[in-house]
């Protein structure tokens, strides 16, 4: 079994910044992609941010020059910086791990349950 655990959500006014951190444990061999997702009350979940195992990474467009995604393979973790927050990036935020285990030596996509961002106007 694997488990994403999120960390640094929190309470902030409009222009400051938080930092998301998302730690996997368990039965890891490797991981490959790592992302970013939110859900707004009433709305669709949506991917924020996405990193390969190399380093590449991919934004949604409402944040893309705000938030910064990075990872540490040593300690399979994966970050969100966002900066400049503004009152619509008001959700809860998810990360997902595309996790090779053992021994079953197959892929699977694992869930963090989630930490709540609030962005006060």
């Amino acid at each position: 079994q694997v488990q994403l655990v999120e960390s640094g959500g929190g309470l902030v006014q409009a222009g400051g910044s938080l930092r998301l951190s998302c730690a996997a444990s368990g039965s890891i061999l490797s991981i490959n992609a790592m992302a970013w997702y939110r859900q707004a009350p009433g709305k669709q979940r949506e991917l924020v941010a996405a990193i390969s195992s190399g380093g590449s990474t991919n934004y949604a467009n409402s944040v893309k020059g705000r938030f910064t995604i990075s990872r540490d393979n040593a300690k399979n973790t994966v970050y969100l910086q966002m900066n400049s927050l503004k009152p619509e990036d008001t959700a809860v935020y998810y990360c997902k791990a595309k996790v090779l285990t053992y021994p079953t030596l197959y892929e699977f996509d694992y869930w963090g349950q989630g930490t709540q961002v609030t962005v006060s106007s």
